[in-house]
């Protein structure tokens, strides 16, 4: 497949981006096809712009020759309002992280979920999804629980520390999956809850290095209990440790990651970015940041 262009101009925008692996991932893809192809942090919060001014940033991006921007905390729901068309899967969603400048106008996409799905059925394809729980209602959370039941949960309890959060985006998710059975259950219910489970996706920031630990209890674990993380730094996490120690199948952050970039660089550029290349290159950077 040939490239829209033999050049492309790409943004991160949020707040705290600069650390973020995900340039160097597009830039490493694009030098692998031979393209001309930059991209860019542009970090909120370092140039004092408030994320209510996504619209005027997404005009300056335009204006600027940018061909694309991902868009990040906190602005994935911020920016819809100022979007042309959204993809109905982002729009389902209510929430993009991927924004084409064409000829038609601004264009949302959420690749948060389809990487989520993509990264799934490469690293655990044999996945039992007859009863499955998250933890954690967040937007990352939000975006794994739509995949999920697209991916064909049957049962899928949604825990959060908010039970409120928790039970508006079970209520959301079930209108929008009338199939599925969904549910809402707070955090102390998790003992009762993974015994009877076929697996669960841990999708808050515990485990993260700024955030070290495990959410809940290691000895809930079990080795017929898949274990999906979605925290990438680090990508061995005391979570899947635990999991692994026991023999139960895991997922790590960074299948979630590299695929959110794989289905971004592919809209931005019409090629098919190679995933394995991209997995290597965005392991070694995790490596080297470590």
């Amino acid at each position: 497949m040939e490239p829209s262009e033999t050049s492309y101009l790409v943004g991160l925008i949020g707040t705290g981006v600069g650390p973020s692996l995900t340039p160097a991932m597009h830039m490493a893809e694009g030098r692998a096809f031979g393209l001309d192809y930059s991209y860019r942090p542009i970090d909120l919060a370092a140039a004092d712009i408030s994320p209510d001014r996504i619209g005027e940033v997404l005009s300056w991006a335009r204006a600027l020759g940018f061909d694309a921007v991902n868009v990040t905390h906190p602005c994935k729901q911020l920016v819809m309002a100022h979007l042309d068309h959204v993809d109905p899967v982002a729009a389902t969603l209510g929430a993009v992280n991927t924004v084409l400048f064409t000829d038609d106008g601004d264009v949302g996409y959420n690749t948060d979920t389809t990487g989520f799905a993509h990264g799934f059925t490469e690293g655990l394809p044999d996945a039992d999804l007859a009863d499955v729980v998250l933890v954690g209602a967040g937007g990352a959370g939000t975006a794994v629980a739509d995949a999920l039941l697209r991916l064909g949960a049957a049962h899928l309890t949604v825990v959060d520390l908010d039970v409120d959060r928790a039970g508006a985006l079970a209520h959301d998710l079930a209108t929008r999956h009338p199939l599925p059975s969904v549910d809402a259950a707070a955090f102390d219910k998790l003992p009762a809850l993974l015994p009877e489970s076929s697996g669960v996706v841990h999708a808050t920031p515990t485990g993260m290095a700024e955030h070290p630990g495990i959410a809940f209890d290691a000895a809930l674990l079990r080795p017929d209990l898949w274990v999906a993380d979605i925290v990438y730094r680090p990508l061995d996490t005391a979570l899947l440790q635990a999991a692994r120690a026991v023999g139960a199948p895991t997922l790590d952050g960074g299948h979630m990651a590299v695929y959110q970039a794989v289905d971004a660089f592919a809209l931005i550029t019409g090629l098919n970015p190679d995933a394995d290349r991209m997995t290597r290159h965005f392991r070694q950077l995790v490596a080297n940041a470590s």
